[in-house]
């Protein structure tokens, strides 16, 4: 079986990740409950023509996509896999709309069509002029890790040289409301609700900078006191033990599930550097994304920015990262890379 390296990763978030050197330190704190990405000019990787009809998610997406597949020199992929949770749901929200502003009547099919989950994936194809295998997953909050997996194992099988991979989910405009209202309500969660894109290109070739994506493993269901023992069992998989970990990034988002990320944490040492990052890039189905994208980068930068540091330990050499997710208790997802 092949191993399988990450040799490009891009992002746009709430942050300016998307055009800078890898670096939080102008990080800007989310003080609202709804939070937009940072959006890159558009036009630099998209025609005028189709950007107008773009819905912000797949703006995102084939942006992130199109640079993910520059860095890593590559011009066409085996295959586009994407993950995400409410796809294309600015879309839906004016199909709907306009569903009751007719009363059902005169209704044109554009915004019923461009509302479907596998929009992103699709767009990226027609870019790219690429007819290889296309998937989109939409499995909650494991929606992307789904798709990463997908993408591991045409790796690992050898039946895919180069694969694009990416997560995606946008704010919309009406049904994020509902979403603040009953997490305010059932005092859910506290960082701001937001949006994204993360795309990735993995291969079986180890590059200069390149990243070992050496195992990902996703629950549907675990209790707390399961944590430790199903993180442990992972690691003795592919032969870490917990001392041998450099630094594990959790998707803190302060929410009483946040006692989940307290049981895996406490599995390590205190030298492991402990990280979060939602307070930077806030909460959506595919939030994930981003956990990879900065595992990944700083990994590759030997670098771990001050903004992510939970506690008072940062390691400087930095080898092996564990990345741990989950959301209201379930969807969790393990994630192992190293140098």
């Amino acid at each position: 079986m092949k191993a399988c390296y990450i040799h490009s990763a891009v992002s746009i978030s709430a942050q300016n990740t998307f055009e800078t050197v890898f670096n939080l330190s102008e990080s800007k704190p989310l003080t609202s409950r709804k939070a937009n990405s940072n959006h890159p000019p558009y036009k630099t990787y998209i025609a005028p023509a189709a950007l107008r009809r773009m819905a912000t998610g797949v703006k995102m997406g084939v942006t992130t996509g199109k640079k993910a597949l520059e860095k890593a020199n590559i011009t066409m992929p085996d295959a586009v896999l994407t993950g995400t949770g409410m796809g294309c749901i600015e879309d839906t929200e004016t199909f709907l709309n306009t569903i009751i502003a007719n009363e059902e009547a005169y209704l044109t099919p554009t915004s019923f069509i461009q509302s479907t989950h596998n929009t992103v994936g699709a767009q990226i194809a027609l870019g790219l002029k690429c007819k290889a295998y296309n998937n989109t997953y939409v499995h909650g909050a494991l929606s992307f890790e789904s798709a990463l997996l997908d993408a591991k194992l045409l790796i690992n099988t050898d039946e895919s040289q180069s694969v694009l991979v990416g997560g995606v989910d946008e704010l919309g405009k009406e049904f994020i409301d509902y979403t603040i209202l009953v997490e305010d309500q059932n005092n859910g969660v506290k960082v701001p609700f937001s949006e994204g894109a993360s795309f990735f290109v993995l291969s079986s070739e180890k590059q200069e900078k390149a990243i070992l994506l050496n195992s990902l493993k996703t629950y549907s269901n675990l209790t707390e006191q399961e944590i430790p023992k199903v993180l442990n069992a992972f690691l003795l998989e592919n032969n870490y033990q917990t001392q041998d970990i450099d630094a594990v990034i959790c998707g803190n988002n302060g929410s009483v599930s946040d006692s989940y990320y307290n049981q895996a944490r406490a599995v390590f040492p205190i030298t492991t550097s402990q990280l979060h990052y939602k307070h930077l890039f806030g909460e959506f189905f595919t939030a994930s994304a981003i956990g990879l994208f900065l595992g990944v980068s700083i990994l590759q930068n030997q670098h771990i920015p001050d903004a992510l540091v939970l506690g008072d330990y940062s390691k400087n050499s930095l080898k092996t990262i564990v990345l741990y997710n989950q959301f209201n208790g379930r969807d969790h997802s393990f994630i192992l890379l190293s140098i």
